[in-house]
């Protein structure tokens, strides 16, 4: 018995050695497994992670879409303002019935035609005051008898006076006598010129020399005072156009500046200047309007209406080709490239259209590095590959 009980408590110690001396190996083995890993996210996070970071970099730059960009710089250009306007006459001159009127016999013009200064346009029936003024001739006949009879006696009178054959008085009276039929004369002479003067007013002239714009009256029409324009006159042929501006383009013009005009449905090109600028602004549209004076051409008609282009003098400022430029809710804008290669918007006022591009009159110094093409497609501080465009 007691060596069975020696021999299980010596069985049962070296087990229990045997279970330590595993789980010893077990720790040792897990503290070294520990230390690899350890080892290598050390040799990964020095190592591995950051060329992971340079390609992701590089993958970004990789990613960037390439735009071209241009810096305009300033040039000298001509500034020019564009508008609408209506030709007209540069001084019309509306022509009526200065007399009592009458039924017209006949008319000498049409509309189209010129016209000297005096020139009957309209002869009026003048039948009953001719009648008249035959009467008024004879009148002056009778009275012209009746004077020389008058001074007749009175010159007798002065004869037989000196003689004492008559008195003093008589030769008085007889003088009166003479005097009032030498004023009954004159007044008969004046009626005559009275009447001629109005006839000579039945036919209707041209006041001044020009161009006849509208002709309203017709052979045996019967025309007054109250019948209204019978023509419609251009001073000398002189036309112009009248073109409504902006207070600020109104700003920029002056007297004698030359503009190029266009009439709607033709392609000609007339030159003008202009000769007076309104005094005032409209109210309610905010225009003011400038006269352009034109040379005459029948194919300039007044009513019409036509274009123009202002020459207002040179300026410096950048000039943009129509692709850069962009439109939003609050109005014109450009993309601009910083030093990052990140773009932004910029606001900016855009001028008149030139041969080489748009005048950019505020928003700009000539500097920037402007997105010159696909702008619609980018987005504020998107990044890009730039690609400058140097100017020709």
């Amino acid at each position: 018995m007691n060596y069975e009980t020696t021999l299980s408590s010596s069985l049962d110690s070296d087990l229990v050695v045997d279970n330590a001396e595993r789980n010893r190996r077990r720790r040792n083995i897990a503290l070294i497994v520990v230390a690899i890993l350890a080892v290598a996210g050390g040799a990964y996070y020095f190592f591995g992670g950051s060329s992971t970071a340079a390609l992701s970099e590089a993958d970004k730059a990789g990613q960037a879409q390439t735009v071209t960009v241009v810096a305009p710089g300033r040039d000298s250009v001509v500034r020019a303002i564009n508008a609408t306007g209506t030709l007209a006459a540069r001084r019309e001159i509306p022509v009526g019935v200065v007399g009592e009127g009458g039924r017209v016999l006949q008319v000498y013009v049409d509309a189209g035609d010129w016209v000297s200064q005096g020139q009957v346009l309209v002869s009026v029936d003048r039948s009953v005051q001719t009648q008249q003024a035959a009467a008024l001739e004879a009148q002056i006949g009778v009275a012209r008898a009746d004077l020389q009879l008058a001074q007749n006696e009175l010159d007798r009178a002065m004869q037989l006076v000196e003689r004492g054959f008559i008195s003093k008085a008589d030769v008085d009276r007889k003088t009166a006598t003479r005097d009032a039929t030498r004023a009954r004369v004159n007044v008969a002479n004046a009626q005559l010129a009275e009447t001629r003067a109005r006839n000579a007013r039945l036919d209707v002239r041209a006041p001044v020399s020009g161009y006849v714009l509208e002709r309203n009256v017709e052979t045996g029409q019967t025309v007054s005072a109250g019948s209204g324009i019978l023509f419609r006159i251009a001073k000398d042929g002189q036309l112009e156009l009248q073109a409504k501006l902006s207070e600020d383009d109104l700003g920029q013009v002056a007297v004698g500046i030359p503009a190029t005009v266009t009439p709607v449905g033709t392609d000609r090109i007339f030159n003008g200047s202009i000769w007076q600028i309104a005094p005032m602004i409209d109210a309610q549209s905010r225009q003011g309007m400038a006269r352009i004076a034109l040379p005459f051409d029948k194919a300039l008609r007044p009513g019409g209406f036509a274009s123009v282009e202002i020459k207002a003098g040179a300026m410096t400022a950048p000039v943009l080709p129509e692709s850069a430029v962009q439109t939003g809710r609050e109005g014109s804008f450009v993309y601009i490239v910083g030093k990052d290669n990140k773009v932004k918007q910029r606001p900016i006022k855009v001028g008149s259209v030139t041969a080489n591009g748009l005048i950019i009159e505020q928003g700009l110094d000539g500097t920037e590095r402007v997105v010159l093409y696909a702008g619609g497609f980018l987005n504020p501080d998107e990044t890009i590959n730039p690609k400058l465009l140097k100017k020709q």
